[in-house]
């Protein structure tokens, strides 16, 4: 049974014709990154960056090395498109997106994410095996099938991503329509429709609209009598957020994905008519079957684990933010605050306290993250120890820290006693430094 669920060989027009897709849309990721202004912003201008914890190595490269690295990638997304070397091209491309992702997390979101796992499992689908400039090379690469789990792990992740999406707005301030109306107020200035965008109706329709597309896009684009209109309602959605809030590539990839949903009669017929449509439906065993599926399971076990965390470390992850990262959770709240850092020379521990003047070493990127990011706090409690360390002295850093969320009275955020210059940074569970208040919202 599990035999032919898996490795029945099915029509691969889908697959081929989303690699195009992909290639291009991640090809203009990295080249609108350098036009747009934000690898200057993000990693050329930093006096440092704000990695991920335990990565300290992944450094931006100095002078003009990042326009070049996202030159790169933007080549490496061309190649993916057309099909040339396509596993060196999307190896070259995952491997290089992973250190932007690892490197900086000024500009996260959780598209950069998602593109992250789906860079990863296209690494592992024959995507190139037709339609492309290897097998005009190379004719015995050549194949107008595939396995069918090629795409069942799609639709499984995206299932994942899109019900996590969906259950982590089920909390009060969305359901009262408080995110959404926040949301839009800062979409006021938009021409003609940012004023329609302040009615209570549209914070209405975006907090239920939300709650239901990401909770039944999936059952209903697998459904065929369902899958034209939600097919439709996908594009609106897509559509409506690319231009509310300007999220990049991610609505049009998300729309791609649909290839895989449409029957592949439908699929072949769209895009790839002069193509032999395979419909012998053969049950070809592999000889990677044994490897497949643990890896396969271990894969989704984590990713069905991992949204999961923040349940089992203390506090709210609204509030410490613990658990937030990688858990799909979109567009859930809005964080405002007020953060001071001074310092205290422990040869002088009686001396008079020195504030610090955050903008000279962080950028206006940088200083949003660091005013409530709690891991931003300690990393750069850490890059003023070593700055000074570097000047003969050892102080201690203290942070005066209160925090609004969602536009609610502010609450002291971060213990003031701490010295978070020498707190370890706890990877698994809570950091006590971080004050919650047990039985209240945040």
């Amino acid at each position: 049974m599990i035999n032919r669920w898996l490795f029945t060989q099915i029509d691969n027009s889908a697959l081929i014709i989303f690699r195009v897709f992909f290639g291009f849309l991640i090809a203009a990721e990295a080249i609108g990154a350098i036009f747009t202004g934000w690898v200057t912003r993000t990693l050329v201008e930093p006096k440092f960056t704000f990695n991920f914890i335990g990565l300290d190595f992944l450094q931006p490269l100095p002078g003009n090395g990042m326009y070049f690295y996202f030159a790169i990638m933007g080549i490496f997304g061309l190649l993916i498109m057309i099909g040339f070397k396509y596993r060196w091209s999307m190896l070259g491309y995952t491997i290089m997106w992973a250190g932007v992702y690892f490197m900086q997390k000024a500009s996260y979101n959780n598209h950069y994410y998602l593109l992250l796992l789906l860079l990863i499992m296209m690494n592992f689908l024959p995507a190139g095996n037709y339609f492309s400039v290897d097998v005009k090379n190379n004719p015995a690469l050549k194949k107008i099938s595939m396995p069918r789990w090629c795409v069942l792990v799609i639709i499984i992740q995206l299932w994942i991503v899109y019900t996590y999406a969906s259950v982590a707005k089920l909390y009060p301030d969305w359901l009262d329509y408080t995110v959404a109306k926040n949301l839009m107020a800062g979409r006021a200035y938009y021409p003609i429709i940012g004023d329609i965008l302040q009615g209570h109706w549209a914070h209405v329709s975006v907090t239920y609209f939300g709650i239901l597309f990401d909770l039944l896009i999936i059952p209903l684009l697998l459904w065929k009598r369902t899958r034209l209109a939600a097919f439709c309602i996908s594009i609106f959605f897509h559509l409506f957020n690319s231009i509310i809030f300007q999220i990049g590539i991610f609505p049009y990839l998300s729309l791609a994905f649909s290839v895989f949903f449409f029957s592949r009669e439908r699929i072949h017929a769209i895009f790839m008519k002069k193509k032999e449509f395979y419909t012998d439906n053969e049950v070809i065993v592999p000889s990677y079957k044994k490897i497949l599926i643990p890896v396969a399971i271990v894969w989704f076990i984590i990713q069905i684990a991992l949204p999961l965390r923040h349940w089992v470390i203390p506090g709210d992850v609204l509030w410490t933010e613990e658990g937030h990262r990688m858990s799909w959770r979109m567009m859930l709240r809005g964080r405002s605050g007020t953060t001071n850092f001074y310092i205290v020379d422990k040869a002088t521990p009686d001396a008079k306290k020195t504030y610090i003047k955050k903008s000279d070493h962080l950028s206006k990127k940088q200083l949003r993250l660091v005013s409530t990011k709690p891991d931003a706090m300690w990393q750069f409690a850490q890059y003023l120890k070593e700055k000074y360390a570097s000047e003969g002295r050892d102080i201690s850093v203290y942070v005066k820290s209160r925090i609004s969320i969602n536009g609610k009275p502010r609450k002291t955020f971060i213990d003031p006693e701490v010295d978070l210059a020498n707190a370890p940074w706890n990877y698994f569970t809570s950091n006590p430094w971080i004050i919650t208040y047990d039985n209240e919202e945040p």
